[in-house]
């Protein structure tokens, strides 16, 4: 490597490096990743299959790359786009007002945020979610300092109106339903959770992120959604992603509030220092309003006629593929889903869904492995949209059921899951654990994709705070 190179020690070039050799780099770098486009990763990106939207919300995102969203009053641009996404999101999601965020986290800490500051309680404040709820809400409350009290969900995968009123209690600031929620892509009950949450006085927060710019133009295309938004009584707070099916580019979501004095609880202004006054909306202070005018442009150029479209054949390719499903045996579909989300789960003890997946990536797939919780089982999940070859999803699936029944499931020897789940892991530094992960298969260093099935199957045998623990430590060590 020439000297004036820069290592993956961090060093700097003395002298700055052309233009084109660093964005070869960038380009050598991106090989190995998933592909973003033509719907070969069933988690992650969302595809229009429309390059000319794709190539404006890119111009857009650099046009205003460089403004910076942390004064309203220096970059009016902001305030002026940021009033025309909450607008229209709030025109399709029942009203309110709103903050544009960076993504459904920060639209959910925003939400429990302003709930904890609305409703101050003795003790220490809880928010009452059912068990398929995402983490960011498990997030948010440790940021925050919340409790979470978990309700069970149905047979159907639905949060329990019954468990979540029995969960009610006296330092309740927050309830939560899903619409729908992420795993198995079926709707909560909102109308119910949210009279409940009327009824004693505490706000609703319905989690619309993944759903929230879908589900309408299903309705509007004449499917029968149930109600789920701000229009919903009792509902009094929303999240919506359009970095998912609203096919923006990442970092950007909305948090809608039904009445402006809960939106105000989640800004956030401090006068102690000398300084600049701050005053921030969101949880970042400084930021790129790149996502704001990337949105904006998204939004303008595939138009309602573009979304109906859309969001009619990612349901009809979510629909195709759960119909696919019931013809490979061993494979079953989890749920109803209410939006273009599936997840499969096998139904012979013979066939394992972590090695499915790993037979799928080496087919060129990516399906997203979820490990069991609750009563749940393992499955496979997958996120449909306007550009799924169904067909070929098929095909690659019933491809890699073959080779995962013939390779059968991971032997994960019972002492190494004791071992596992017995470990200190503070005894052991990055490289320690780095060394641990490789003798299970998985080479941090070496570059190879390694064979999640053993990997996933370990950790499916281990209990959850087990799990978090060791996924830490995975993340520490992969960027060490």
């Amino acid at each position: 490597m020439p000297s004036d190179r820069l290592p993956e020690s961090g060093r700097l070039p003395e002298t700055g490096r052309p233009a084109a050799e660093l964005l070869a780099e960038l380009a050598g770098l991106r090989d190995a990743d998933l592909p973003v486009r033509g719907g070969q990763v069933t988690a992650y990106v969302y595809d229009t299959g429309r390059e000319a939207v794709h190539d404006l919300a890119a111009t857009a995102y650099q046009e205003m790359l460089e403004v910076n969203c942390l004064d309203p009053t220096a970059f009016p641009s902001i305030v002026a786009l940021e009033r025309r996404i909450v607008g229209a999101v709030a025109g399709k999601l029942g009203g309110g007002s709103g903050i544009f965020t960076s993504g459904g986290t920060e639209s959910i800490m925003l939400a429990v945020k302003a709930a904890r500051d609305a409703r101050p309680v003795e003790g220490r404040p809880q928010i009452v979610l059912p068990t398929t709820a995402h983490p960011a809400f498990h997030k948010a409350a440790h940021y925050l300092g919340l409790e979470v009290v978990h309700v069970p969900v149905d047979d159907a995968f639905r949060a329990d109106p019954a468990a979540t009123a029995a969960a009610l209690t006296p330092r309740t600031v927050l309830m939560v339903a899903s619409a729908p929620s992420y795993p198995q892509g079926v709707m909560d009950p909102v109308p119910e959770i949210a009279a409940l949450a009327a009824s004693a006085g505490v706000p609703c927060h319905v989690d619309a992120c993944v759903g929230g710019w879908v589900l309408p133009w299903l309705r509007d295309a004449g499917r029968d959604v149930p109600p789920f938004d701000l229009s919903v009584p009792g509902v009094t707070s929303l999240s919506c992603d359009l970095h998912k099916y609203g096919y923006s580019p990442k970092g950007a979501s909305v948090v809608l509030f039904a009445d402006e004095s809960l939106r105000r609880h989640a800004y956030f202004a401090s006068a102690e220092w000398p300084g600049y006054t701050v005053i921030n909306a969101g949880v970042q202070s400084s930021k790129s309003a790149g996502p704001l005018g990337a949105a904006w442009a998204t939004l303008m150029a595939v138009g309602a006629r573009g979304y109906r479209e859309l969001a009619e054949s990612a349901m009809g390719a979510a629909e195709r593929l759960a119909a696919g499903v019931a013809g490979i045996p061993g494979l079953r579909v989890l749920g109803e889903p209410a939006a273009p989300l599936v997840a499969v789960a096998s139904s012979d003890p013979a066939l394992d869904v972590f090695v499915v997946a790993d037979e799928a990536r080496a087919r060129g797939w990516f399906f997203q492995p979820q490990l069991s919780y609750q009563g749940i089982p393992p499955n496979l999940h997958f996120t449909l949209t306007g550009v799924s070859d169904v067909d070929a999803l098929l095909a690659a699936l019933a491809d890699a059921v073959k080779a995962a029944r013939a390779a059968g499931p991971p032997d994960v020897p019972s002492e190494l899951v004791d071992a596992l789940a017995g470990l200190d892991l503070d005894s052991l530094d990055d490289a320690g654990f780095a060394g641990l992960l490789a003798s299970v298969g998985v080479d941090l260093a070496g570059g190879a994709e390694p064979e999640m099935a053993m990997v996933n199957a370990i950790l499916d045998a281990l209990p959850p705070a087990t799990r978090e623990a060791l996924l830490i430590r995975f993340l520490s060590a992969l960027y060490a």
